[in-house]
């Protein structure tokens, strides 16, 4: 099938006369890489070690097993799949035969792939029999029926059913033998679509994001850029491969650079602290969560962990307090902020030399090429340190919505995407989000500046971790309820934390007027907390207290 798109020829001309689109694709990186380190390892995903040209060899024999089953150019091949080396042969053999990869989060259950499914129209699924005690094929089995256009399920492990094949006995047999010279006929547009993938859903239905080669491309050559990182680099990857950040940072930046990945299918700190030390990692990227759980990881001061470097925490900023930890306890490795979507990777991020202020207050600097604004509710930009709605544009933006063209078109103003993110920009160009504009709480007709009262309920001695939404009121419209996780042993009342925003000087309009207390919060798959699910549980709890 073919997706419609926005991309046009004057974007691609602009695009590549600026530098930004190569026309490569991933597979020009790896066969470089396989004909100048062949034997160099590219991967250890904790149960196999791969080197380069063995993974080549996996990458060729996938690809012909897919033509085999009849994937052609343009068709979509789903797969969901934790983070482990077959993730990374089955995305590279399914762009080798010029189809569309379409990763599935290991925790969607029946409702979301069903429904992802039917959207892509998938010719192929693929999944492991089970993962942390899941069975997949059992849940592919209940919906194949109502997916016409799904004509193979490939199971990893042993499947029960006789309709589904064995991944590992498929890739057996001498696909690229049979398929060889068809694999080598087969030539890619850059930009044409080669990644489908769904928004993790922090605001409701998720979307069918489509990228190309080059967007793909470029978002790891601008951080590349950024942070001087080259093919000595070991990448370590526990964030799901199929959120952007595991795809783009973990399952193919070790492969543009020549580097080595390092890959956790089970978030684990204990066992990443003994990996840094085993497999010399320097760099990591995950959601705030990760920095906490490291920092506090029991064998942490029972390793060598000087060589990693870079940590980049994006989805939310970096508590102070978190920051300041990291550099007591990480003292070789930086810890930057960032921010980003599934439309267009990371787009801002720190700097290596930014100082400690910088980096709890602001989600970064634009990434080369990227471009940021901050517009009123008519599209007009406002002045430095005014919060506003946040618009993007540049050579990592997505282009298009799968099927959802007449959407795609109402998101954008001329070049610029609307992201949906509140934020302000200082002076020297630094971002920081000020949350969704659907996370805007409005009290009385005033706007409560909710980043700003979460950043400081961080950094109450008792909070772990704060989550401030609207509760709806029949008078003033809405109040906020702050949502907390509390520190071992702790205890808070609303009163408490009210005396504690009034020594910090928050204005009493933007105190929370109800606390709740939670064990733990929901969150994407990539760590962000699913604030419309808070919203719904106060509802709730306010429904029920009406009787």
């Amino acid at each position: 099938m073919t997706f419609e798109t926005i991309l046009d020829e004057a974007t691609i001309q602009r695009m590549q006369a600026d530098g930004y689109w190569t026309n490569r694709t991933i597979l020009d990186d790896l066969n470089r890489h396989v004909t100048e380190t062949p034997d160099k390892e590219v991967i250890y995903d904790g149960r196999v070690r791969l080197t380069y040209r063995e993974l080549m060899r996996l990458v060729r024999r996938c690809a012909g097993g897919l033509l085999d089953l009849g994937v052609k150019p343009g068709m979509v091949v789903s797969f969901q799949i934790p983070n482990w080396h077959e993730f990374v042969v089955i995305h590279l053999a399914t762009t080798m035969v010029g189809a569309i990869s379409n990763p599935l989060i290991p925790i969607y259950r029946e409702r979301e792939v069903s429904f992802m499914l039917a959207l892509a129209e998938s010719h192929l699924y693929i999944a492991p029999k089970q993962f942390r005690g899941f069975d997949y094929e059992a849940m592919i089995g209940k919906m194949k029926d109502h997916l016409p256009s799904l004509q193979h399920v490939l199971i990893i492990g042993q499947p029960t059913e006789p309709s589904s094949i064995c991944y590992e006995e498929w890739m057996t047999t001498d696909w690229e033998e049979k398929y060889g010279h068809q694999l080598e006929r087969i030539s890619l547009n850059p930009n044409d679509v080669t990644l489908l993938m769904f928004t993790s859903g922090t605001t409701g239905e998720p979307k069918g994001v489509l990228h190309t080669h080059n967007t793909l491309m470029y978002a790891n050559e601008a951080l590349r850029r950024r942070l001087n990182m080259n093919a000595d680099d070991v990448i370590h990857m526990a964030s799901t491969f199929a959120h952007l950040t595991g795809f783009l940072y973990g399952a193919r930046l070790p492969i543009q650079l020549g580097a080595r990945a390092v890959y956790q299918d089970v978030w684990n700190p204990e066992k990443f602290v003994e990996w840094i030390a085993q497999e010399k990692i320097t760099f990591t990227m995950g959601a705030t969560p990760f920095v906490y759980d490291l920092l506090r990881a029991k064998n942490l001061q029972d390793h060598d962990i000087s060589s990693l470097r870079i940590f980049i925490s994006a989805g939310a900023p970096i508590p102070r307090p978190l920051l300041e930890e990291a550099v007591e306890k990480l003292p070789s490795c930086k810890v930057l902020g960032g921010w980003g979507q599934t439309e267009n990777g990371l787009v801002t991020i720190g700097r290596l030399d930014d100082p400690v202020e910088t980096l709890t207050s602001t989600d970064g600097f634009p990434l080369p090429g990227m471009e940021i604004r901050i517009v009123d509710n008519q599209g007009q930009p406002v002045p430095p340190g005014v919060q506003g709605h946040l618009e993007v544009k540049g050579p990592t933006l997505f282009v298009g919505y799968a099927k959802r063209l007449e959407m795609t078109r109402q998101q954008f103003r001329g070049e610029w995407f609307q992201t949906g993110d509140l934020g302000i920009i200082n002076e020297q160009g630094y971002l920081s989000i000020q949350g969704r504009a659907k996370d805007v709480i409005i009290r009385g007709g005033e706007n409560i500046p909710v980043a700003e009262v979460e950043n400081v309920l961080h950094a109450h001695p008792d909070i772990e971790h704060a989550a401030v939404v609207a509760m709806p009121d029949p008078r003033l419209q809405e109040r906020a309820c702050a949502f907390v996780i509390l520190r071992e042993g702790a205890s808070l009342t609303l009163a408490q934390l009210q005396q504690y925003l009034e020594e910090r000087g928050v204005a009493k309009p933007y105190w929370p007027e109800r606390l709740e207390v939670v064990r733990e919060f929901p969150r994407t798959p990539s760590g962000k907390i699913q604030k419309y699910k808070l919203r719904e549980e106060i509802r709730r709890r306010l429904m029920q207290e009406k009787g």
